[in-house]
């Protein structure tokens, strides 16, 4: 391979891998949740057992991402003695909409006339009835219940008949329930608790020790490939230097106390990789600052960038009222301050009062500032007591990142702050 072309593709590699779930998640450790999860579910297939799982943890700690690998790897492994059923509790908690939702997929995967004009029993007696079948044909019915919590609330009559029907030893059936709350089983109904495995898998978002692991997996390069070894080898060590590294960690560790679940955590790794200098071939430390800084959501340096010269005034003008111990001002304190400031620095642009009151309103309007409270409404604008709703950090980075930002401006922050 030529030598230009590897690092390209070293770029893509690593971009495949983060978008794989299978590379990221199929993990064949015994203490893993995707060797638990397929253990159990491939258990209930070979010996024909009706079972009923939890898959617990917050929104996007993987719980989706790994079932999903495993029933994929199933559905290779047994083709025809698996069909999987998939309701969410946003769409079919509602107990008709789901029987009615079942009795569809379950038409759709045995090939049969749907009837939309059936009833709720008639929807509960064909399940009940095609589970039989299905066990007699030594056939496993997957049912995934996303938002298994919103099944939980009512009568519960779709949970109670699903796990009442797995009693049967006709049918062979598993249930898996997928939830946030990690208290979803204890919403359960006493009757329905009863007929319930009591089976659960906590999925927790990573450590930083898991993070830095989760990244050299996902950002070494195979050695014995056809990356030349030289630069598979440096590579490595590079990445290995990087995640050892304390100012790296530090930056990690701000990311992780931000958002520490795995979806983010790759979107920030995907990013990290697209910054990668393709000169050198190399990831960096820079590479993660950039990334970190790009998907960080800071609004209100996006609103400091639209601001006008004059509204940038207006804030510099607040922020030295408060340095001054004059957090509560209003328009007119504002004016003195910028007449102050312009007498000082004698600026060749001074704005009249009025096209002054309508940037104040403007940003009053942009929730860079706001009043301190409903207090006299009936006041005029000009009269209420207003405050900064940006720090002084934010100020200054928006100033400098401001092209046409004036220089004594940036010298006033730099003295203030």
């Amino acid at each position: 391979m030529e030598p230009e072309n590897h690092k390209t593709k070293a770029v893509n590699v690593l971009r495949s891998r983060i978008c794989d779930p299978k590379f990221i998640f199929k993990n064949d450790y015994p203490d893993s949740n995707y060797s638990k999860l397929k253990f159990m579910i491939s258990n209930s297939v070979t010996e024909a057992c009706n079972n009923s799982i939890l898959l617990l943890g917050p929104r996007g700690s993987g719980k989706n991402a790994v079932l999903e690998v495993v029933i994929q790897d199933l559905l290779q492994e047994y083709p025809d003695s698996i069909s999987v059923i998939r309701l969410n509790g946003l769409l079919h908690s509602d107990d008709v909409s789901a029987f009615k939702e079942i009795a569809r997929q379950l038409c759709m995967e045995h090939q049969l006339l749907f009837s939309k004009a059936a009833s709720f029993d008639d929807n509960s007696q064909f399940m009940v009835a095609i589970l039989k079948e299905c066990g007699l044909a030594h056939k496993t019915v997957i049912f995934v219940l996303e938002e298994f919590d919103l099944f939980a609330q009512g009568k519960q009559r779709l949970l109670y008949s699903l796990l009442d029907a797995m009693q049967s030893i006709a049918s062979q059936a598993v249930v898996l329930g997928i939830s946030c709350r990690l208290d979803a089983d204890q919403l359960l109904e006493k009757r329905v608790r009863s007929r319930f495995s009591h089976r659960k898998l906590l999925f927790l978002p990573p450590s930083m020790e898991d993070s830095q692991k989760l990244l050299m997996h996902m950002l070494t390069l195979p050695i014995d490939s056809s990356f030349p070894h030289d630069y598979a080898t440096e590579f490595n060590t590079r990445v290995q230097n990087i995640i050892e590294d304390r100012k790296f960690k530090e930056t990690l560790q701000k990311y992780l106390n931000v958002d520490s679940c795995v979806k983010h955590l790759l979107r920030f790794l995907f990013c990290a990789v697209s910054h990668m200098d393709l000169q050198t071939g190399f990831l960096s430390q820079e590479s993660f600052e950039i990334a970190f800084s790009s998907i960080q959501r800071q609004p209100k340096l996006e609103c400091l960038r639209n601001c006008s010269n004059l509204e940038l005034h207006i804030l510099v003008c607040m922020k030295r009222l408060e340095v001054k111990e004059k957090s509560l001002c209003n328009f007119n304190s504002v004016m003195k301050e910028y007449k102050s400031m312009h007498d000082s620095f004698r600026t060749s642009e001074y704005y009249s009062r009025n096209v002054c009151l309508r940037a104040f309103e403007h940003l009053i309007h942009r929730e860079m500032i706001c009043f301190t409270d409903n207090r006299g409404q009936n006041l005029s604008v000009e009269f209420r007591p207003v405050k900064l709703l940006i720090s002084s950090a934010e100020l200054h980075q928006g100033l400098r990142a401001y092209n046409s930002c004036p220089a004594y401006l940036i010298k006033l922050m730099d003295r203030e702050g």
